[in-house]
């Protein structure tokens, strides 16, 4: 069996990392930690104006740094950013320090979760449903090739997915 120390939840943005991550956590009585928020706590700033001022680079970088750090800690059920997978440091760091789940939903599905969030840089454009298709081209590969769990997403309710989870791990893990 895995050693599943830490839980890590994948995907791209609107899948339900954090909603479904904060349930996860209290169900598996770990500490939940949104890498997206932990970054802004330690800069003091919203991603958005990270991006404005360093581009998607600079904040990559700083998005690498916190995942190694929070990585090295125990207990914890992480929801990365959606673009963690780009780097393949990030990669191996998850596979190597966690059990990583892939909450995989379509674009489509994604884009009605998050056509009215201007908290998403990536999204700011003049066509965000075809931003995400390209996302989801990009990234579901990199996605799969490190999931442990692969969940396809519907329209199924937080808890109950966190409920799913929770067994699927479970079954993986010595917990």
């Amino acid at each position: 069996m895995k050693s599943c120390n830490n839980i890590y939840l994948i995907g791209l943005m609107g899948a339900g990392k954090s909603t479904i991550g904060r349930q996860l956590a209290r169900r598996l009585q770990k500490r939940f930690v949104d890498c997206d928020h932990e970054i802004e706590a330690r800069t003091g700033v919203r991603i958005p104006l990270i991006f404005e001022i360093e581009g998607e680079p600079g904040f990559r970088r700083r998005e690498s740094q916190v995942l190694q750090e929070l990585a090295a800690e125990e207990g914890l059920v992480l929801a990365t950013g959606g673009g963690a997978v780009l780097d393949s440091g990030n990669r191996k760091c998850l596979s190597d320090t966690g059990l990583v789940v892939y909450l995989c939903a379509p674009p489509e599905e994604l884009y009605a979760r998050t056509r009215h969030d201007r908290n998403r840089p990536l999204l700011q454009v003049a066509d965000p449903l075809g931003k995400l298709r390209e996302l989801y081209a990009t990234r579901d590969p990199l996605y799969r090739v490190v999931a442990d769990i692969i969940f396809e997403g519907g329209r199924r309710a937080p808890l109950a997915v966190a409920r799913l989870l929770e067994l699927e791990i479970r079954k993986k893990c010595d917990l």
